[in-house]
């Protein structure tokens, strides 16, 4: 019997063309989104309720897990989640951006050799196109073939526009999409808005139909 609805990744992108104000912009934002209510609600209804890490990357040999497996599943465990978000330093900042070796990175935080949980989703989000790495087409698609689910927040502005970059080389599996934050001011409302769509109890069923689907292929 799995142990929880949803095993989420948060894959944070640091690499240097992220500043210090525009890191601590996505730092409180995340930690704010687990703070909403509805947020809060959606975990506390969720049959086992979830597992949650944070991870940043930048180059191809720059990832490292910044908060561990957090388990939640009540108002309690949500807050002191958030607050350690809010708490993290930044590992890296003056390297190039790798997202193919950072996805990987993110893969291999799952529980082995099985899932824990009805659903895996690696949240990639990022400023960015890659220019430094492996390619990543290759390894989001096994990856989403697999049955994991690689959703992107796009963080525009920048030059060139990584809409497109995401949109062919980040976003893959079962039922997987992007959010789009106008700017960094915008992140906190991008993340949360996309956490709310990856809880919700009729996405949740469709992405978790999608997965075993694609793992049996």
């Amino acid at each position: 019997m799995l142990a929880c609805e949803l095993e989420l990744v948060i894959a944070m992108d640091v690499s240097r063309s992220v500043d210090r104000y525009e890191f601590d912009l996505m730092r409180y934002g995340t930690a704010d989104a687990f703070r909403d209510p509805e947020v809060i609600d959606l975990i506390r209804y969720m049959e086992g309720g979830m597992r949650v890490t944070l991870t940043q990357w930048s180059g191809p040999k720059q990832q490292k897990q910044m908060i561990p497996w957090s388990i939640l599943t009540s108002p309690d465990t949500v807050t002191t989640f958030a607050q350690a978000i809010e708490d993290m330093e930044r590992a890296y900042r003056y390297d190039l951006t790798a997202p193919a070796e950072g996805i990987l990175h993110a893969h291999d935080l799952f529980s082995k050799p099985k899932s824990l949980c009805k659903r895996r989703v690696i949240d990639v989000s990022g400023d960015g196109v890659k220019n430094q790495g492996s390619p990543v087409r290759a390894v989001t698609q096994r990856l989403g073939q697999s049955g994991t689910t690689i959703n992107g927040l796009v963080i525009q502005g920048d030059r060139p526009d990584p809409l497109a970059f995401y949109e062919l080389e980040i976003v893959s599996g079962p039922m997987s999409f992007i959010e789009i934050a106008d700017g960094y001011e915008d992140f906190p409302r991008a993340m949360l808005r996309k956490l709310i769509k990856e809880m919700s109890p009729l996405y949740s069923e469709m992405t978790a139909q999608t997965g075993r689907k694609a793992g049996a292929d």
